[in-house]
């Protein structure tokens, strides 16, 4: 039963007639510093001499405490033979012979002493590094609480035990990958697959000068030369990563509505790129990468996505401030982070709301007419509406730098979280909306307009196509948002939904290009061979290696002559992406997803079971894996590879759901049923598990319970097109006509494009079967 018709572009000439200046892109050339120029650093001290207030002033700082060799000024801890229980693990903190010692479970469950060699930060906590002769550095579990000076646990509720990725031993708490490149300077993690260890090493312990301003070396030979009595040759101070920040405009007084204005347009994001490299949630796919160089020829951020932000953009997961800031007001101003920030302290530039003053007239935002609270409470603070918080690692909040108007009226109609309510808990959100009604009667909508639509698209609402379309091609909104909306339309990728994703891939912003790609990676062949191959040449590296992954395979075939060449050389960039992080279990299941699209099924399977051997709890590969032994015909072997991993993590539902295909496959239906059952009732949140569970359910006899399933389904999935296409056959065959009819011509109005829904929709309302 298909539910969404595949289609194709039928023409070239017709989606490229307009608007492609973007296909002059040309491959632009790019000259990263020389790699004796990545060994160029100094560290902080040599910055000293010259610079000796900023540096006082750093030295003091989080970034100086970043990471420490632990010693009796740096631990802050209790190491006095201190006792923490957790879940029946019983830790011990102590001395011994000057060393830092912790008796805990290890990685074979079994107590044993482990010596703490590193402080990893310093406030609100502090956590310590253990050292395995495999050269791994890995991040306890408990944590020293600096505030309330007691130790905790980072993963309370999860009780994580050796062999899982979580535990302390565990994977996702290894420090050469996870945590060290944003807490040392030049950090390079140096794995070596062959032998399966680390060399990791660094210039600098802590974050220091050369983290943000780049290699010193240079700019040491030009003061030299300066100083010396000679002009130097040497351009730019030699400096590779000079910061404009807030010397590059100025903000003008404030006019008459109290906000003041920029003298001129912001010179570049290069700063906002350097804190972006930690203050943002993002990975990590090179190590050859210095301060002042394109972020995205190192690093993907992470964009306004479902399960990392709210629908109107507010922070859930850890996401850091950067994601927050590039969809602010304020950024579209033209502010940069040390506007308000002092870089080299890390500390407001003014404390309390005097750090909205400077550009906020007091008499006008810091008055009880704008706040409506009582002066000097926590509800007069600028930050407690504005810049609400969220709590992370249980002891951190952190600030939500999108610098929001409060919206409890959103919390009504979509379900987010307001600053009015984070405060005035035991009240509703009517109540919250009522009171800001009567403070403001006119609409104060704020900056972060797109809310609804991603509401919208994230339940494929009616109109969500639209609505994201829309977004996506404001120009008045930031590139952030427009890339984080092309990116919500991969799911509606349809002649309609194209124009706007094509314009995206010559869009001035590399976030927004490399959106489209995205969206564009599961578009039919023809599609992608007729827009992707310009930006095999894109100056990002992001966008040429994405563009050569949604290539790969069927339409690589039918590149011919520099197209090639240039799909080969971007290709070879994102498989050193993956051999980067050739420590990790994805870049192995992503080498393998590669291999099995261009048919190389044995390297494929390498592959995949080189990710499990890494980490066997990582499913997706057993899932990736098993679906080889299909296309190959050995459902008996994919079944096996299934239910080993099923031993490992039996809570995982794609694996149940996989197993319930492999056992349909084989005719055992009983079976079948079980297991895709398991799928649906673990995470109900995945629709199609449970559409897959009641199509079994139907195609084996059952279609009462069959309808049942869709129903309980369609709950929680108001708006999938494939529960609702089921719901209105079976119901139509079990001559439930009425009901047939509105789900019918709900899928008509959702997706007017297909002419399926649109048939069965004229043919229920007709009154034929």
């Amino acid at each position: 039963m298909t539910v969404r018709p595949t289609w194709a572009v039928a023409g070239a000439a017709l989606l490229l007639a307009a608007g492609s200046a973007w296909l002059l892109l040309r491959e632009a050339p790019r000259e990263p510093p020389s790699p004796s120029a990545r060994e160029d650093f100094v560290g902080s001290g040599a910055c000293a001499s010259c610079h000796a207030e900023v540096f006082e002033r750093w030295r003091g700082s989080d970034h100086a405490s970043a990471m420490a060799e632990a010693t009796e000024a740096t631990v802050l801890g209790d190491f006095r033979d201190a006792a923490f229980s957790q879940d029946g693990v019983e830790s011990r903190f102590f001395r011994r012979e000057g060393k830092f010692l912790v008796r805990t479970d290890g990685p074979d469950e079994a107590p044993g002493e482990f010596e703490v060699r590193h402080t990893f930060g310093v406030d609100p906590l502090q956590q310590y590094l253990v050292g395995f002769p495999d050269g791994r550095v890995q991040a306890l579990g408990i944590a020293w609480d600096i505030r309330a000076r007691r130790w905790f646990h980072l993963y309370p509720d999860r009780n994580p035990r050796a062999g899982d990725p979580m535990h302390w031993t565990g994977i996702d708490q290894n420090w050469n990958y996870q945590c060290a490149d944003c807490h040392s300077t030049n950090l390079r993690k140096n794995y070596d697959p062959r032998v399966d260890r680390f060399a990791t090493t660094w210039s600098e312990i802590s974050v220091g000068c050369e983290a943000c301003h780049g290699p010193g070396a240079r700019h040491l030979q030009w003061a030299e030369e300066e100083t010396g009595g000679r002009a130097s040759a040497i351009p730019g101070k030699g400096l590779l990563a000079p910061l404009e920040g807030r010397t590059s405009f100025t903000f003008a007084s404030a006019v008459p509505s109290g906000n003041a204005v920029p003298s001129g347009p912001r010179a570049s994001d290069r700063e906002i790129g350097i804190c972006a490299r930690c203050h943002a949630r993002r990975s990590q796919f090179s190590g050859e990468h210095v301060a002042g160089e394109p972020l995205h020829d190192a690093f993907r951020l992470s964009l306004l996505e479902p399960g990392l932000y709210h629908p109107d953009g507010q922070v859930r997961e850890e996401v850091y401030e950067v994601g927050s800031f590039l969809q602010s007001k304020m950024y579209a101003q033209g502010v940069a982070c040390s506007h308000c920030h002092d870089p080299h302290t890390g500390k407001l530039q003014v404390e309390g709301n005097g750090a909205c003053a400077s550009c906020h007239a007091p008499a006008t935002y810091d008055a009880p007419d704008h706040h409506h609270h009582a002066p000097g409470s926590a509800g007069a603070s600028c930050a407690a509406c504005h810049m609400p918080t969220a709590t992370y690692m249980v002891v951190d909040p952190r600030r939500d730098h999108s610098m929001r108007i409060p919206r409890p009226d959103r919390t009504v109609s979509l379900g987010v979280r307001n600053a009015c309510n984070d405060c005035h808990a035991d009240r509703s959100a009517q109540w919250a909306v009522d009171a800001v009604g009567r403070w403001y009667p006119g609409p104060k909508p704020g900056f972060q307009s797109f809310a609804e639509a991603f509401h919208a698209g994230e339940r494929g609402a009616p109109g969500a196509r639209e609505a994201l379309v829309r977004v996506a091609e404001d120009g008045a909104l930031p590139p952030f948002v427009r890339a984080s909306a092309v990116a919500r339309l991969a799911p509606f990728l349809s002649p309609s939904t194209l124009p706007a994703i094509r314009r995206s891939l010559g869009d001035p912003d590399s976030n927004v290009r490399m959106a489209g790609v995205g969206a564009l990676a599961e578009a039919d062949p023809a599609t992608r061979l007729t827009l992707l191959p310009p930006l095999l040449v894109d100056p990002s590296r992001v966008v040429r290696m994405d563009a050569a992954r949604a290539l790969a395979g069927e339409p690589e075939r039918s590149l011919v002559g520099a197209d090639r060449d240039r799909f080969s050389r971007a290709l070879e960039e994102w498989e050193a992406a993956q051999r980067f992080n050739a420590d990790r279990p994805e870049a192995h299941s992503n080498l393998g997803s590669l291999h099995a699209a261009r048919g190389r099924l044995e390297e494929a399977a390498a592959e995949y079971r080189k990710a499990l051997s890494i980490d066997p709890t990582y499913f997706p590969a057993a899932v990736n894996l098993a679906d080889l032994h299909r296309m190959t015909g050995n459902d008996a072997e994919a079944e096996r590879t299934l239910r080993d991993a099923l031993a490992r993590s039996p809570d995982a539902a794609s694996l149940h759901h996989s197993l319930g295909l492999a056992l349909q496959r084989q005719g055992r239906k009983e079976e079948a049923i079980v297991a895709l059952g398991e799928a649906a009732s673990r995470t109900p949140e995945v629709a199609r598990f449970a559409y897959v569970h009641a199509v079994a359910l139907h195609d084996f006899g059952e279609p009462v319970a069959a309808r049942n399933v869709l129903e309980r389904a369609l709950e929680l999935h108001p708006y999938d097109r494939d529960i609702l296409l089921a719901l209105a056959l079976y119901e139509r065959a079990a001559g439930e006509r009425s009901k047939a009819v509105g789900r019918a011509r709900l899928l008509r109005d959702l997706d007017p494009e297909n002419r399926e829904f649109a048939a069965l929709a004229q043919e229920l309302g007709s009154g034929g079967r």
